[in-house]
């Protein structure tokens, strides 16, 4: 498959922009989703990022590979070498913000680290303490192709959930694009 330039969000290919939505069960009902995954939700101007998991390193995971897969098409993108962070919050939310600031920064900045996965390593959320090493490459705009420039995460209704039965953990960030 050719690589194209993408200019703008709304470009990203169907498949990139609606990345683990339900899918159509029986008879219209939705599918179940996946264990853990991630999609793009609308938001005024901006994205919202949304991942789930059985666990809040999964969830976490997944929201990290889902900014990544915002800016480029991920299967375009071979892991070459790990890049490890580490970082703290105040709380969950300061937490996964710092987390996703962290490696937006990487990009950001030599090397232009884009990863196509992304491994919590160490979650304390006592001391609200994470490690992750991404897998991954530097960004080369002509091997990878370019969705949208995410400027920046925001706090704006970001939530971290856990269902009432502990089984499910569920990340909402927006970033500013």
């Amino acid at each position: 498959m050719a690589s194209k330039e993408l200019a703008a969000p709304c470009d990203l290919p169907e498949e990139v922009r609606a990345k683990n939505h339900q899918n159509t069960g029986a008879e219209g009902s939705p599918a179940p989703l996946p264990d853990f995954g991630y999609e793009y939700l609308d938001h005024t101007a901006d994205i919202q990022l949304h991942s789930w998991g059985p666990n809040l390193s999964i969830a976490f995971e997944q929201c990290c590979v889902a900014m990544f897969g915002y800016i480029t098409e991920l299967e375009y993108v071979v892991p070459t070498f790990t890049q490890e962070i580490t970082t703290e919050g105040d709380d969950l939310l300061s937490l996964l913000f710092h987390l996703l600031d962290e490696f937006l920064f990487l990009f950001s900045a030599d090397p232009f680290f884009i990863p196509r996965e992304v491994k919590i390593t160490h979650l304390d959320i006592k001391n609200f303490k994470v490690t992750a090493i991404g897998r991954g490459e530097t960004f080369d705009i002509s091997k990878h192709p370019q969705g949208a420039e995410v400027k920046a995460i925001t706090y704006s209704n970001m939530q971290v959930i856990n269902s009432e039965d502990g089984k499910k953990w569920d990340c909402y960030v927006i970033v500013d694009i």
